[in-house]
């Protein structure tokens, strides 16, 4: 659903979006209070008091505002109520993006380990999207793929609404290189997996875990793919993991399902470096963070032709991984 671009940011925030549906209340004080009741009456009355409680021409809904009177405001037959997400407390994250590219039709950053792509749980404003709006002053910047919050590196965001559906199709339709790095466990799997030049095409169906901040692989036919190659053999920095043998690995992922990546590498037992979920899960989502501890992945480098430009456009992170230099090819 657009919110529509007359309404402003608050701290870099864009307004969320209920519809006024059919019932028998008189307020909407208590229509947002049935339908949202993760905020308590109480806190809806704080909102409207501070003009964060909007109709869709942005004027303020009071608490004495019916629904009788939203209805007569608008045509549609049920109109929109705009409010900011917040929250009582969301805990800060003490690494930065950074900005690789920007024009009038992308922001290209370089993401940090821990920080979420966009609002969602506990993080609101410690999000990417919002640092970015709240830093350009872009209400329409929209993020037009995804990586995992655990994982570093490039995440491109459309500038212009009208511009969104256009890059979208690059990724739908599998017409972006993408490149990403690992850190896992040497391991000498079998030729039935490795060609001579260290390489595999590995594949398998991935679904939802029963436990939803997980996938697993099952059985039928595959939907994902990632061309996997074993670069080289690395020394750790760390005294303890420097006893393991530990190799860096660029992957390709052909399809882009949620932890492909994170799943393939370890259905080949080369569980990521500091993976909190696969093999086993170490601590859900809620757990705060160990920022000593980054998962050793990074989305390096991505490729495309602009569906709006023409132009080819090519990215690639600073970020580095955390071996150190006496490595040596494999």
């Amino acid at each position: 659903m657009e919110r529509p671009s007359h309404l402003p940011l608050q701290d870099g925030v864009s307004p969320s979006c209920v519809a006024l549906s059919n019932g028998s209340w008189r307020l909407l004080l208590d229509f947002l209070a049935q339908r949202l009741p993760a905020v308590s009456r109480e806190q809806w009355l704080q909102r409207m008091a501070d003009g964060s409680v909007l109709d869709e021409f942005g004027q303020a809904i009071s608490p004495s505002t019916t629904c009788a009177d939203l209805r007569l405001r608008t045509a549609q037959g049920h109109p929109r109520i705009y409010y900011y997400r917040q929250l009582a407390f969301e805990p800060p994250i003490p690494l930065k993006e950074r900005i690789l590219f920007q024009d009038e039709h992308l922001v290209v950053a370089d993401k940090p380990h821990f920080l979420p792509v966009t609002p969602s749980g506990r993080f609101v404003k410690e999000t990417l999207l919002v640092r970015l709006k709240q830093q350009l002053g872009l209400a329409t910047l929209s993020p037009i793929h995804r990586i995992d919050r655990e994982t570093a590196g490039l995440v491109v965001f459309s500038v212009r609404a009208q511009d969104r559906a256009a890059y979208q199709a690059l990724f739908k339709d599998r017409l972006v290189e993408k490149l990403y790095e690992a850190l896992a466990p040497y391991n000498h799997l079998s030729h039935d997996h490795w060609d001579d030049n260290q390489h595999m095409l590995y594949q398998s169906r991935i679904e939802p875990d029963v436990q939803f901040f997980k996938q697993r692989e099952v059985s039928g036919p595959p939907n994902t793919q990632t061309h996997i190659e074993r670069v080289q053999e690395v020394q750790l920095e760390n005294a303890t993991l420097s006893q393991q043998r530990w190799a860096l690995y660029r992957l390709k992922p052909i399809t882009g399902k949620t932890h492909q990546l994170r799943v393939h590498m370890n259905a080949l037992g080369l569980p990521i470096l500091n993976d909190l979920l696969y093999p086993t899960v170490v601590h859900g989502p809620d757990h705060a963070d160990d920022y000593a501890r980054p998962l050793q992945l990074c989305a390096k480098a991505i490729a495309f032709q602009d569906p709006i430009t023409g132009q080819e456009r090519v990215f690639e992170s600073h970020h580095r991984l955390m071996f150190a230099t006496n490595s040596h090819e494999v």
